[in-house]
């Protein structure tokens, strides 16, 4: 007799589509974990170029829950960026919003509510993508 595989649901949102690699972008080679990554360097890679910046990072910090043992116990920010004021903060490229994403967003306010953590999420990067015409290196990673 046989027992037909029983189907599996495929999650409501797929990360199939999302394209990584390794990019150079303003002399600083890094692998973008997507497309959106490695065009949000070259975005602040412009932002630099401009003087509207002082420079920026990827991945330059982890930031450690401490007496959190189980879950989300770290939180790596996207990007780290020196404003021209003198203020450094923290940007996460986050196009879908997972809950495992917002509990660490959530703990960076607890545990570190003197860091700023901005968010680039599908809004945010369409209104930036509007002007990649302007942007040295937007596109590096596609399909």
């Amino acid at each position: 007799m046989i027992i037909p595989l029983k189907k599996t649901k495929k999650p409501s949102h797929s990360y199939d589509h999302i394209i990584s690699g390794t990019v150079t972008i303003g002399g600083k080679t890094f692998f973008a974990r997507s497309s959106w990554e490695a065009n949000i360097a070259a975005y602040f890679e412009f932002l630099k170029n401009m003087g509207n910046i002082v420079d920026w990072r990827h991945e330059p910090k982890t930031f450690w829950f401490n007496g959190v043992r189980r879950g989300v116990v770290s939180y790596l920010p996207d990007f780290e960026i020196a404003e021209n004021s003198g203020v450094v903060k923290y940007v996460e490229v986050k196009g879908y919003m997972d809950a495992r994403s917002r509990t660490k967003l959530k703990r960076m306010k607890k545990y570190y509510p003197e860091v700023v953590v901005e968010l680039i999420d599908k809004k945010r990067y369409a209104e930036i993508a509007c002007k990649s015409h302007f942007i040295k290196n937007w596109g590096l990673l596609k399909k």
